[in-house]
């Protein structure tokens, strides 16, 4: 069978639902935060939507999600309760910038930065180190402040994923990724094969759908931010 005419599944991505630093804008990268009651909720919407889109649902096996805990309790929470986790669906690492707000950055810098720009390595050492912030209901979370991760980096993770579902793919079965808004937009450049950098066009908010195919031949976006 020609390229053509195969009948390719569907590459689903899942954005996690709301968190406390989505709200208030806080870069957040591999600081293991949880949902907040309306992302849980945000989750289980979502499940009813890919059940809606995708009725013959997923195979086991090709369900995958990030570690973190906010991806992990998505998943969960949208009907999903063994996925296959993967460290190359972690979020961004944004190093120097996480936890931070661009407002905090700018204060700190004195001049603006963008992460799609001039990426999380650039940031200034001043900036690294370890800190605590304390929730409203006094939950501790320790923020790192590392060197942080190119988008090249990230890049490649993204394409371990998709050199992964590849299989289950051309085999017609649809896959299913729940991840962050930056890896995902990331993951979607290597699909379309552009430069990672056009992800910052791709507008994904808490707990929306995307769906990645394939159409006489090309990879395309089928679906975006649903």
């Amino acid at each position: 069978m020609n390229d053509h005419a195969k009948r390719y599944g569907t590459l689903v991505l899942l954005r996690h639902g709301q968190t406390r630093w989505s709200e208030t804008g806080q870069y957040t990268g591999r600081t293991n935060i949880p949902l907040t009651d309306v992302g849980m909720q945000q989750a289980r919407d979502a499940g009813e939507r890919l059940r809606a889109l995708f009725p013959d649902g997923f195979a086991d096996g090709d369900v995958y999600c990030s570690d973190l805990q906010r991806a992990m309790t998505t998943a969960n929470e949208a009907g999903f309760l063994t996925p296959t986790l993967t460290p190359d669906l972690e979020e961004w690492d944004y190093g120097r910038a996480e936890g931070r707000t661009r407002a905090e950055l700018f204060a700190a810098l004195g001049e603006e930065w963008n992460v799609w720009a001039q990426g999380p390595t650039a940031l200034a050492d001043h900036l690294a180190g370890e800190r605590v912030e304390i929730f409203p209901d006094g939950q501790q979370i320790t923020i790192i402040n590392g060197p942080g991760e190119s988008i090249e980096d990230a890049a490649a993770r993204a394409r371990h994923v998709i050199d992964r579902v590849m299989p289950a793919l051309e085999a017609g079965r649809d896959v299913l990724c729940v991840a962050h808004a930056h890896i995902l937009r990331i993951l979607t450049t290597q699909w379309l094969g552009v430069d990672p950098r056009f992800g910052r066009n791709l507008k994904l908010d808490t707990a929306h759908i995307c769906a990645l195919s394939v159409y006489k031949g090309d990879h395309v976006i089928w679906k975006w931010n649903v």
